[in-house]
């Protein structure tokens, strides 16, 4: 009897871990801090170039040191005293953790939505090239930026949203970090592998989600980037399958 109690406790436990495990969230949704967001800021800065010449409409601090430091990252002088200066700033003036509450909330709200958009990715990969994936993506918001971004080798998301939880873009913001989490998908495998250039890769993650998930994310739209003859040879998911040869003549042709 007590051989069978300790098994039924046995086969039980098992049953709860496994149902841990088949229901935990593939996204770990995260505040950030002053120090985390210093560094966003810094990194938009240092690339104010490059989203100047792609048109991107950028959230930054307001005030006169980061008009000297836009100045100063488009003649390339930066130092590390504007960094130690832009830390300080945003520490003593700019940093409340209270800001990224409701956007905190309405990312969480859409969480089993990702998490089933995330679970179809991972059953249904294209057969022809490798989709990369992560057991986890780490989602972290801003409030500054360009409205998102993403680490390839990480699997990490920054995603902007404003203190009152309104998202660039879209109204959800799981358009955007299944949008991103597209980017590290295809990566190394499309994008780094056939060096493809920006406005021809946001081309082709936005034709990516729209085949794949126009049917859960009906606000998703493909943006004004890119070469369209990419739209000729993707009409279909399972186009999807041949993304790297349509890929590679649409970029032979130019």
């Amino acid at each position: 009897m007590r051989i069978r109690t300790k098994t039924i406790y046995l086969i039980a436990g098992l049953m709860c871990m496994q149902l841990s495990v088949v229901g935990q969230s593939r996204l770990l949704v995260t505040i950030p801090t002053a120090a985390q967001e210093t560094n966003y800021i810094w990194r938009t800065i240092r690339d104010i170039v490059f989203f100047e010449q792609h048109q991107y409409q950028l959230s930054l601090p307001k005030g006169r040191l980061i008009e000297a430091l836009k100045k100063k990252a488009r003649a390339k002088q930066l130092s590390d005293e504007d960094y130690v200066a832009l830390k300080k700033f945003v520490t003593d003036k700019v940093y409340q953790e209270a800001d990224y509450q409701k956007g905190y909330q309405l990312i969480k709200q859409n969480e089993a939505l990702l998490n089933r958009l995330i679970k179809q990715l991972s059953k249904n990969s294209p057969k022809n090239w490798k989709f990369k994936m992560f057991d986890t993506y780490r989602v972290t918001l801003t409030l500054y930026g360009s409205g998102g971004s993403y680490d390839p080798d990480r699997g990490s998301i920054i995603i902007f949203a404003t203190r009152d939880g309104k998202f660039k873009q879209y109204k959800n913001p799981a358009n955007t970090i299944i949008h991103e989490i597209t980017h590290i998908g295809i990566e190394y495998s499309i994008i780094r592998k056939h060096k493809v250039p920006h406005g021809l890769k946001e081309r082709i993650v936005d034709t990516f989600v729209l085949l794949n998930f126009k049917k859960y994310l009906p606000e998703y739209y493909v943006q004004n980037m890119g070469d369209k003859r990419l739209d000729t040879y993707l009409k279909h998911k399972k186009d999807l399958d041949n993304l790297e040869e349509v890929v590679k003549k649409v970029l032979k042709k130019k």
